[in-house]
């Protein structure tokens, strides 16, 4: 499918109460950007979203109704049905937790029982845009033509919760045709922004500095962004502080609307009794079309002072004046709505108070010049003009003096279109509207160190000895490669080089990688497995089974040789940067080898919080541990994390040697992505001994021989030497000077004297 232009791109918003579906078929030629207004049980009126609502039959698997069928009385009020509505949150364990402890009886029993909720859910879904769209298409079928299906996720969701979401998906039927795709794609609020972006780019300027507030059903995400190529038909965006969300949204008007309709039939039923519970009515009337149009309606122009919500199956002739019930319904006035609303706006208040803040502190000096709506709550005319007033003249804030509150263009479906226009704009110019963002954790590979007797973080350390060169290291250290508050191009692979040894005939060529995590800064980044919060991610398999063994160079094969014969095979793991993901490509000789395997990211901002002053840590170097090390400072790499191979225990592993991010125009708010890694790597041999004591002993025991084979291996393993960099050459001359130097401080480090 690589290279094939889509006939159709589909963009999904699975929401708390409601689910947009927008689309462009290219099929036709055309790039308009339409979206989903028909659907079941409402063939005759234009919905722009269809409701994230299920109904089961009791102690069936299978829904009997989803969306507008289930707001059907029958399916509402039927005994011996369920009724499943506002579990997106739940696919979070943690908040599933929550919700536990908060209501015991009514919140789901598991992750795994919404988890079914879920893909039900997504199988119709997808069952009614195949309906919707199939017909659309000219010159192939549905089965056939190649169909694009992105979702959206929120900014609050982890790693391990997008990736369960992306497997939910796809058993529900998303991509099940050999010429479909699925991709998890921007979160919320960057897909909002990126709509914003495309629809109304005449209201920018250069340089702006966006906060865009995406206010839906159960969450609300923010983002700031700002703003360059305004001179062009290429707007972008780039990412300038954390992208995160809180449980802030409509939903939560309608429980405290139930909770309080609740109250008052409370005190009604004590008086006489009611047809239905309490409970049931009081459920009914938040769900009745009556309350949510009038939600939609507080704060606009036809906001009435008082509004009625029938009550189901009571008599006309029932009267309740305590609280307010007569001719069937119960009456409330627009200060009891509002206080509602308040709660929530209160709340949006603060969040976004909070990130005017940060920016004061990360960016003084820097203004915030649009405060851009988005999502169902932000759609309210009430919150539009709550934050308006809130945030007139800056609010307080110094770096918002004259920011603008505006609301994105079809605010409801901001995301979902959002979504399909960055691909649109990707097909168009080969590059997307958020160029830059910047990952929330840390990223790298399990590696082994030379051991550093002088090295207090060698201290201790698990050892083990190689049997090619007969050299100690210590295990389980940690390279770094994605570096937390740094930011990365989403259109260049950062790439890794390694290396590693093998013997001749050894029949293994598949050798895994562990992908390491930190939530720590940057300078409080564990060393090795043990230390801090690093935590295994996933594994990666670099496959060299179908590299070309006459590719591999041999080192030690003339019978002076003092070494082990082995095979050296350099190859390099590519890193790409997605919108919601990380992917790994394994690279040799000019040609990708593996097959992509993706892992999922979080992303922060690149400044990262102040933080309290780091330990005093010994001022020991590293950068004469080994021969090698001296000549990679030479040559400028970074020497601090000394000689590293990838892999901290016996089971073979690759070794970063070299790190390079291709060039590429940084932006001018953060600075650009260092992601150098140590410069020699000795892959780990499976035939390598543990030594006897997982505490390194100090007593020196190299011999001058050790020294000079070092030597030897340096001057094998540096840039040039396999170029036909001579003894007798400029270079080569330079080169064995380098090394010579390197060793007359390490022989007198080991009190042997020089030359």
């Amino acid at each position: 499918m690589e290279g094939r232009k889509p006939d159709l791109i589909v963009g999904i918003d699975f929401g708390m109460t409601a689910t947009g579906v927008s689309y462009a078929n290219l099929s036709i030629g055309s790039e308009t950007v339409k979206w989903i207004q028909k659907w079941p049980g409402r063939s005759q009126a234009n919905e722009n979203k269809v409701p994230t609502i299920l109904v089961y039959p009791n102690h069936q698997s299978n829904p009997s109704s989803w969306g507008f069928l289930s707001e059907t009385a029958s399916e509402q009020n039927a005994a011996d049905k369920d009724y499943k509505d506002w579990f997106k949150t739940f696919l979070d364990p943690v908040r599933l937790r929550e919700k536990q402890v908060e209501d015991p009886v009514y919140s789901p029993r598991s992750v795994d029982e919404v988890e079914g909720w879920y893909e039900d859910y997504h199988r119709l879904l997808y069952r009614h845009i195949e309906f919707k769209l199939s017909t659309e298409l000219a010159g192939a079928p549905w089965h056939s033509a190649h169909v694009e299906f992105i979702f959206s996720v929120p900014t609050t969701w982890s790693p391990q919760v997008v990736e369960k979401y992306r497997t939910i998906i796809e058993r529900a039927g998303f991509a099940q045709c050999r010429s479909h795709t699925l991709s998890i794609g921007l979160t919320e609020a960057e897909a909002a922004a990126v709509h914003t972006s495309l629809e109304a780019s005449g209201i920018f300027q250069e340089r702006d500095i966006l906060l865009v507030c995406d206010a839906g059903g159960g969450t609300t995400d923010l983002s700031v962004l700002g703003v360059s190529g305004t001179g062009t038909s290429s707007l972008s965006l780039e990412q300038l502080d954390v992208v995160f969300g809180a449980t802030i949204g409509s939903a939560a008007i309608d429980y405290d609307f139930e909770a309080y309709a609740r109250s008052r039939l409370e005190i009604a039923h004590l008086s006489a009794p009611l047809p239905l519970s309490p409970e049931e009515i009081a459920w009914e009337m938040m769900k009745s079309r009556d309350f949510q149009n009038t939600k939609c309606e507080h704060g606009g122009p036809d906001d009435a002072p008082v509004f009625s919500v029938p009550i189901p199956k009571l008599d006309l002739a029932y009267v309740s004046h305590t609280v307010g019930i007569e001719y069937g319904e119960m009456k409330f006035t627009r200060e009891e709505l509002q206080r509602l609303f308040d709660k929530q706006v209160q709340k949006l208040v603060g969040l976004i108070d909070s990130q005017l803040q940060t920016m004061q502190r990360k960016r003084p000096g820097q203004q915030v010049n649009h405060l851009i709506l988005a999502g169902g709550l932000g759609h309210s005319p009430y919150v539009q003009d709550r934050l308006r007033a809130r945030f007139v003249r800056g609010g307080g804030h110094p770096n918002a003096i004259n920011i603008q509150v505006r609301v994105a263009p079809d605010p409801q479906l901001a995301v979902c279109k959002g979504l399909v226009g960055d691909r649109l704009r990707r097909l168009k110019d080969g590059k997307p509207v958020l160029k830059w963002r910047c990952c929330r954790a840390s990223y790298g590979t399990i590696c082994k160190e030379i051991y550093d007797k002088d090295n207090p973080m060698h201290i201790g350390r698990p050892t083990v000895k190689d049997s090619m060169n007969g050299k100690l290291y210590v295990t389980q250290s940690i390279a770094w490669f994605i570096k937390k508050g740094k930011p990365v191009s989403l259109d260049e692979p950062i790439t890794h080089s390694f290396h590693r040894k093998m013997s001749p005939g050894d029949p293994r060529r598949a050798f895994p990688t562990s992908i390491v995590e930190s939530h720590a800064e940057e300078q409080f980044l564990p060393h090795h497995m043990g230390a801090g919060d690093a935590h295994i991610l996933c594994e990666i398999e670099s496959d060299l089974s179908t590299a070309d063994e006459t590719k591999f160079k041999e080192k030690n094969r003339r019978f002076w040789s003092l070494g082990k014969h082995y095979f050296k095979v350099d190859y390099e793991v590519k890193v790409l940067i997605g919108p919601a993901d990380v992917r790994f490509e394994l690279w040799f000789n000019g040609q990708k080898l593996s097959k992509d395997q993706s892992i999922r990211v979080e992303w922060i901002a690149a400044t990262p919080t102040e933080l309290p002053a780091p330990p005093v840590v010994p001022d020991v170097s590293l950068t004469e541990s080994v021969l090698s090390t001296q000549y990679s400072q030479e040559l400028g790499v970074d020497e601090s994390k000394g000689v590293r191979e990838l892999g901290g225990s016996p089971s073979p592993r690759e070794t970063p040697m070299t790190s390079t991010n291709p060039s590429t125009s940084v932006p001018t708010h953060e600075s650009p992505v260092n992601s150098s890694t140590s410069a020699e790597t000795l892959s780990q041999n499976p035939s390598s001994t543990a030594s006897s004591s997982t505490k390194p002993s100090s007593t020196n025991t190299s011999s001058a021989t050790d020294v000079q084979s070092a030597v030897s291996q340096a001057l094998e393993s540096a840039p040039g030497a396999d170029a036909g960099a001579s003894k007798g050459s400029s270079a080569g001359r330079q080169m064995r000077s380098q090394v010579e130097e390197a060793a007359e401080k390490v022989f007198e480090r080991r009190g042997e004297g020089g030359k």
